[in-house]
């Protein structure tokens, strides 16, 4: 009778064990999956980007037996929220370093914000680049050249900060695959 009971204690902590080594698989893929996805919404506009990679650390960080110290989920949320601010500061920046004006720089942070809410592909960059283009069509009318160089300013800026977050979301799913084959 003992020997039977062994037997299924036996048998239910090994099903157990590979469970857990399924679940922990599966949530392995699922982080992986959410990082991919987050590293291709860094230049594609309709994938939330950076916010998917970090979700899919945090899932790996907590969701699995990972080692991965904490320094690294600090360090990668807050290249994420400088990341975010980066997205509307940089091409504001640029767009004074290559002749515009505040007013093309205003016109790049409200066209910005008005292109993610129009229903269209790359409905935020549209908007930027026509901010700009049409906020320093309103301090100069008669100046098109500046204004077209103001809103190349701001493509610039985009790239850098698009630039940024790559490298940001393949730093992130390095770090986990690293960790997943106990590397670091």
């Amino acid at each position: 009778m003992r020997s039977g009971f062994f037997f299924k204690a036996t048998f239910f902590y090994i099903l157990h064990r590979q469970l857990k080594k399924m679940d922990t698989a599966l949530i392995n893929i699922l982080c992986l999956i959410l990082l991919i996805i987050g590293i291709l919404g860094t230049f594609l506009p309709v994938l939330p980007g950076l916010l998917l990679s970090i979700c899919g650390l945090l899932i790996y960080k907590f969701g699995t037996d990972s080692d991965l110290p904490m320094i690294y989920i600090w360090a990668f949320g807050i290249l994420t929220a400088i990341s975010v601010v980066l997205s509307y500061v940089i091409p504001a920046k640029t767009t004074k370093k290559y002749g515009g004006t505040r007013w093309g720089s205003i016109g790049s942070v409200i066209g910005t914000i008005v292109g993610m809410f129009l229903p269209i592909p790359l409905g935020f960059l549209i908007g930027m680049f026509a901010g700009v283009f049409i906020g320093e069509l309103l301090h100069d009318s008669k100046d098109m050249n500046k204004a077209l160089k103001s809103t190349k300013g701001a493509f610039v800026g985009f790239i850098y900060g698009t630039g940024f977050s790559f490298v940001v979301g393949v730093a992130m799913f390095l770090v986990v695959v690293l960790d997943m084959l106990n590397i670091i």
